[in-house]
């Protein structure tokens, strides 16, 4: 598949403002280990390969087990996850799917639980610039470095 487009350098201004919101995402009160997995799960969910391969990669880098990585696709099912990393996990594919699962009360209980009302938001802030990659990645076309 052939990229359409480089969008970095056809809106130099709208990939500042992007990356101004990702360099903040990273100050924000959610551990980063639980945000990479996070972006990964997101960019699984829409189909982003450039952006999951990016964050499983850097999880990696991080110190992440490859056998929790190959995991987080089927993290429901999956015995590797603790309760905190699963109300995100939950959270994360219910606002990234917005349309479809309009974010119900349950997922919301959950992630209230193990979540303060500035991590929620903080962590909802995360979804959303992911999200934002997501399209980007997947709209253009932009592929992993083989």
């Amino acid at each position: 598949m052939e990229p359409r487009l480089d969008y970095y350098t056809a809106s130099p201004e709208a990939l500042k403002a992007v990356l101004a919101l990702e360099a903040a995402i990273f100050e924000l009160s959610v551990e980063k280990p639980l945000l990479e997995l996070v972006r990964l799960r997101v960019s699984q969910v829409n189909n982003c390969a450039f952006c999951a391969d990016m964050h499983a990669m850097e999880a990696r880098r991080n110190g992440e087990t490859e056998r929790r990585l190959f995991a987080v696709s089927v993290w429901r099912e999956s015995p590797f996850f603790t309760e905190r990393e699963r109300a995100a996990l939950a959270w994360c594919e219910s606002v990234t799917l917005l349309s479809e699962s309009k974010v119900p009360l349950e997922v919301f209980q959950l992630a209230r639980e193990q979540f303060s009302e500035r991590e929620l938001v903080d962590l909802t802030v995360a979804i959303g610039a992911i999200n934002v990659w997501n399209r980007l990645g997947v709209s253009f076309r932009q592929q992993p470095p083989v």
